[in-house]
Parts: structure tokens; sequence; C-alpha cells
């Protein structure tokens, strides 16, 4: 057990830091398993706790403190941020769930919880894209990279060139084993995305084949050139993910604005794009295309393609990055 005091006493017997008691709460409750998901509750419920402290939070430290207004609070920011573009609707409800999730770890009962997230914030997500992503024209990406080099952001450089090269997400294209993907892509003419990979999908049981062409090579090639002395990744040796996003990742995000790109979770939405497009020879739908009219068959076939190279493993979820079928 992670307790460390009386489960009456501060946070509920977890240490006096809100910060640490909620992810050891969720420890506890998945008795040491389930690594993914306690690490996306634990990074959803930092962010609670950083807006605890900040100006707009209610100043607590103690999970005892926090009450169904202070939720309520925490959802009307969350609103705000959604209105003002800072974020996206589906993130803010999975904030809300998760918090939910980690104060019913610490106290051991639901009874301070938001009922409906997507009530609360008023809005209601959809996995559908409807605006094309940013990130399609290879030019617009090639200004982005030496933008990133000049000030010498390498790494997040070869970050953003994995991402649209081969659909990896930012922990995937972080904590990709360079090494082993170069020589896959020179024996086998492919590689195999396994490091860093959500939810637990990755070994043999899960693979996630790309096709590795020239733009594939090339990306490679500029992670290993960026990747520090000695390391298999993006990480140096003694640098822990978060304080590389947090250092070095987040503050590299005003040049990818700057130069029109949203995030790089676009890169990903364009790399699916520009593969639905040389699968069926039609634009996606948020392209403009009508390919589900004319094979749905092919589309079918292309979505789900798509959706293991994505490592998702869910065609409906293709939506989300190419649009609907209408």
């Amino acid at each position: 057990m992670a307790l460390v005091g009386r489960r009456d006493g501060r946070n509920f017997g977890y240490g006096r830091q809100l910060s640490y008691a909620g992810p050891q709460a969720l420890r506890d409750l998945f008795a040491g398993g389930h690594f993914a998901t306690v690490k996306a509750h634990s990074d959803r419920w930092q962010a609670f706790v950083r807006w605890c402290r900040s100006e707009d939070g209610p100043g607590y430290n103690d999970a005892r403190q926090i009450d169904r207004r202070t939720l309520q609070d925490y959802a009307a920011y969350l609103r705000q941020q959604i209105q003002q573009g800072e974020l996206c609707i589906a993130t803010a409800q999975n904030r809300l769930s998760s918090v939910n999730r980690t104060l019913a770890a610490l106290r051991c009962d639901h009874n301070v919880r938001i009922a409906s997230p997507s009530q609360a914030l008023g809005q209601q997500r959809s996995s559908v894209r409807t605006r094309a992503p940013d990130g399609q024209d290879h030019q617009q990406v090639r200004r982005v990279l030496e933008a990133l080099c000049e000030q010498h952001h390498e790494r997040v450089a070869a970050i953003v060139l994995l991402a649209r090269a081969t659909g990896m997400r930012l922990r995937e294209a972080i904590l990709a084993n360079l090494p082993r993907l170069q020589r896959e892509a020179e024996h086998l003419g492919r590689i195999n995305i396994q490091d860093g990979t959500k939810g637990g999908r990755s070994g043999a049981c899960a693979p996630r084949w790309i096709v590795a062409n020239a733009e594939v090579k090339a990306a490679l090639q500029l992670a290993h050139h960026a990747a520090p002395p000695r390391s298999c990744n993006l990480l140096a040796r003694d640098e822990s993910y978060a304080a590389f996003v947090q250092q070095t990742v987040l503050p590299a995000r005003k040049t990818l604005h700057e130069y029109g790109l949203k995030g790089f979770h676009e890169l990903r939405a364009a790399y699916a794009c520009e593969r639905y497009e040389q699968l069926t020879s039609h634009p996606t739908p948020v392209n403009g295309g009508h390919c589900y009219r004319i094979d749905r068959g092919l589309d079918q076939q292309a979505r789900q393609q798509i959706s293991m190279e994505l490592g998702h493993n869910r065609i409906d979820v293709v939506s989300a990055y190419i649009g609907g079928r209408a």
C-alpha cells in the first residue's frame, strides 16, 4: 500500500502533497498494473492540481477540501479554455473524468464527482473530423523544420518529421528505438512502431508495421542525428520524458503555431489523410472526397489499414483523422 498516514488524515492518508496523493491512490486502485491508464489519469490529475494552485483555483493542497463546488468551478474554467480555443472538448471531458476517477480512488467513494462531464462543460464531443488537418502541405512542414533547426530544436524537428512520415504520436516519436527502426527500414523495408505506444499496445501481439519509404528513412536519419550521445531514442540518458516535454517540446510549440501548425497531433491526421489518398486514389472526406459513395468496400479497406497503422485497431476512430462517411 502507498498509504503514508491514517485514512482520515491529510489527502486521505496519501501524504502532504495533492500532486503526489492522486497518482499513489490510482496505483493502489489498479493494484500496481494498468500502467498506461494510471499514467493518463495521473497526467490529467496534475493539470487539476496546477489549476488548484493557480490564481483561478482555490489554493487547495488537501483532497479533503475538494467538494462539488470545487469541481463545478474547475468545469467552468475548462469551459472558458474551450471557448478561448486553448483546449478541445475531448481533452476537457477527459480531464474531468480523470478527476472523478482519482477522487474516487482517494476517497474510496463516489460522493464528490461531476456526474456528467459533457453537461458540465455544456459541450458534446465529436469524434468526426470536419476540418482538414494542418501539415498536409510538405512545404509547410519543411518551413517548420528549418525554423526549429535554426532555433537549435533539432529533437523537436525530428518529432515533427517522424509524426508526419509515420503517423507516430508525440510519445511514440520521443521514445522510438531508433537503431532498431533503422535496421528494420534497411533490411525489411518497413518498420514496426512499438515504443511508447498507448494502452500497452506493443509486442508481437500488436504489430504496427509502416512501409519504410524515402520519407520515413529521412525522418529516421534526422532523428538519429538529433538523438543525444549514447541514446537509442530522443531522450538523453539522464533525462526523463516529462522533463523533455516540459522544458523542450512545449516551448517549441510556439514555432509550430507561427507556421500554421496547431500541434503534433495534426501531423498524425495529415499522415492518415495522405495514406487514405494513396490507398484509394481519392481525397479524404475532410478534403472534399466522396470515395465512400463511389466504392464503399475500398473506403472500408483503407480505413481498416489506417486504423492498424495508427495503432487503434478500431475502424470508427479513423473518422477523427480523415472525416466521416458522407
